[in-house]
């Protein structure tokens, strides 16, 4: 990264969101850290981020709800100083200028700010996941992308065999607390079994009642069950990438004939 004939050169990455197909807790560390067992998949989804010479954090909101948070607009306000990307700068050492175009919706459950401080660090040559760790459980899995199984508190990941999936997304337009719904998990306990291929499903209900409206949704107009991507808020169907286009159209007409507005996405899985 520096001059190129005068002019700043730009070094781009992506950021890919991760969905996670099955969660399950397998435990709790006496720390009160839940141990877990995922599979994820990076998809083609992304946030994009630009490095140049400097020092400073640019965000431009593309999520395409804006305007439309209302009190949910502090998803958005996290403090520069405690932002992913700048604190992955903190740890790799590095110093940059980064526009980050945020297309992911936050607090969505698909790795959003954990996919962008892998970005940085993939951009810095650090390839660490113990050290990825230090930022967040689902950053080294974020770092690593593809297909894997993730266990322990995110830092043990085990690459799996690449899988062509299409998926259609269903966030609406609030976020969920991860903490929160774990703090539920501790009460609720997870669905019953069988019923749900995610435990934190029934404690992200809990948090968030709101979420049925769109998981019912979505598995009317699929004809699926709808599964739920890591703690919410976005709901998923696994499909036929024939069918993909019709299930996001006819989901999007359905949400705005309603009055209520979400991030629709047809996404694919990250093969190489």
């Amino acid at each position: 990264m520096g001059q190129a004939g005068g002019v700043p050169t730009v070094d781009r990455e992506l950021a890919p969101a991760k969905l996670t197909r099955s969660f399950r807790v397998t435990g709790r560390r006496a720390d009160g850290y839940h141990l877990v067992e995922a599979e994820m998949v990076a998809l083609d989804f992304t946030d994009e981020l630009e490095f140049t010479a400097g020092d400073g954090l640019e965000i431009v909101d593309a999520v395409s709800w804006i305007g439309a948070r209302g009190a949910d607009s502090a998803l958005f306000d996290v403090p520069i100083g405690e932002n992913l990307v700048v604190r992955a700068l903190e740890l790799a050492g590095r110093r940059a200028q980064v526009r980050l175009v945020k297309r992911i919706p936050p607090g969505a459950g698909l790795g959003g700010g954990s996919a962008d401080a892998a970005a940085v660090l993939r951009w810095a040559g650090v390839e660490d996941l113990v050290v990825a760790s230090r930022l967040g459980a689902d950053v080294p899995f974020c770092l690593r992308g593809g297909r894997a199984v993730v266990r322990a508190i995110g830092e043990i990941v085990e690459p799996l065999a690449p899988l062509a999936m299409t998926v259609v997304l269903v966030a609406p337009p609030f976020g969920v607390s991860t903490a929160a719904v774990y703090g539920a998990f501790d009460e609720v306990g997870a669905p019953s079994p069988g019923s749900s291929t995610n435990d934190l499903e029934k404690a992200a209900l809990t948090v968030e009642p709101r979420l049925a409206w769109f998981r019912d949704l979505l598995a009317e107009i699929s004809g699926q069950q709808a599964s739920l991507a890591g703690s919410g808020a976005t709901w998923f169907v696994e499909c036929e990438p024939r069918d993909a286009s019709r299930i996001a159209g006819d989901l999007r007409q359905a949400i705005g004939s309603a009055g209520r507005r979400a991030v629709v996405e047809v996404a694919r899985a990250e093969l190489g």
